[in-house]
């Protein structure tokens, strides 16, 4: 059995358990919001099986390295900790509607690598053939997910927030989501995931930049715009500490903040030339 077999079977499951959350939704049902749970977890299984046997596949014909160094493996992978960082979430706080905001998310990446990418397992460039690949890649989309699972939880809130008042609760399918109160705090929850382990990403990325090039910091576009996303958070961070930034204005943020990271992650590969550009054509 091969990974890009396994690999189309992880999207089906995510595909399956999206479509289950959304009738979730409909059905105010907690088993069927159950199912949606299970069939995003083994697609996660699934994929985690694939990803482990993809870095075997690489051994096997004399590249040997992680599965980790293009766009489509990039994206896999992002799609796989997405998944991860929602279930940490549902697991720890029990909301399990969150999953047909954020389940989307994974699908799509998924999606868009098995149709639209070359899955080809090339050898490394230079530049990537360092310990510090794993490191930095690791940590750079746990934070991304993180953001992710933000963004899905913000824009709940936005809906929410758009259709109720204080004298007027939300009734009908938005009576499924929890409180505007419970969707602020998990969104802030979430950034404060993310944004340390965006802060380690910009820091071994840095330490791989010396090894690699022989300098901490260049003002390459990916370096530039990973500034931009971290400045993003940390406002976000700061206007909720010190100013009690909550509510709208803070789910506004995090999804501008979400924008901000799929721009640093695909739109400076695929569009800006630079240091990090070899990941954009594969």
């Amino acid at each position: 059995m091969s990974s890009s077999l396994l690999f189309n079977v992880t999207t089906i499951c995510y595909m399956v358990s999206m479509l289950i959350f959304f009738a979730f939704l409909a059905s105010k049902n907690k088993t069927v919001g159950l199912a949606g749970s299970l069939a995003a977890y083994g697609g996660f299984i699934i994929q985690t099986i694939a990803i482990i046997l993809r870095w075997r596949e690489s051994y096997a014909i004399g590249h040997g390295h992680a599965p980790l160094s293009n766009l489509y493996e990039s994206v896999v992978f992002f799609s796989w900790t997405i998944v991860l960082i929602y279930g940490l979430i549902e697991f720890k706080y029990k909301y399990r509607i969150v999953g047909a905001f954020v389940i989307p998310f994974a699908l799509l990446g998924m999606a868009w690598a098995q149709l639209g990418l070359n899955s080809g397992i090339e050898p490394l460039v230079p530049a990537l053939q360092s310990n510090w690949l794993l490191y930095h890649v690791i940590t750079c989309f746990l934070g991304y997910a993180a953001f992710a699972v933000a963004c899905g939880i913000s824009i709940m809130y936005l809906i929410k927030a758009g259709k109720e008042s204080d004298s007027a609760p939300a009734g009908g399918l938005l009576s499924m989501f929890p409180s505007i109160r419970i969707l602020d705090d998990l969104n802030y929850r979430a950034i404060m995931i993310g944004f340390p382990l965006l802060t380690l990403g910009i820091v071994t990325g840095a330490a791989w930049a010396n090894y690699a090039w022989g300098t901490y910091w260049s003002w390459d576009p990916k370096e530039t715009w990973s500034l931009i996303v971290w400045f993003i958070y940390a406002a976000f961070l700061h206007a909720r500490i010190t100013r009690g930034w909550v509510g709208k204005r803070a789910a506004i943020l995090s999804v501008i903040g979400f924008a901000a990271t799929i721009f640093c992650y695909l739109g400076v590969n695929l569009f800006l030339s630079g240091l990090h550009s070899y990941g954009g054509g594969r």
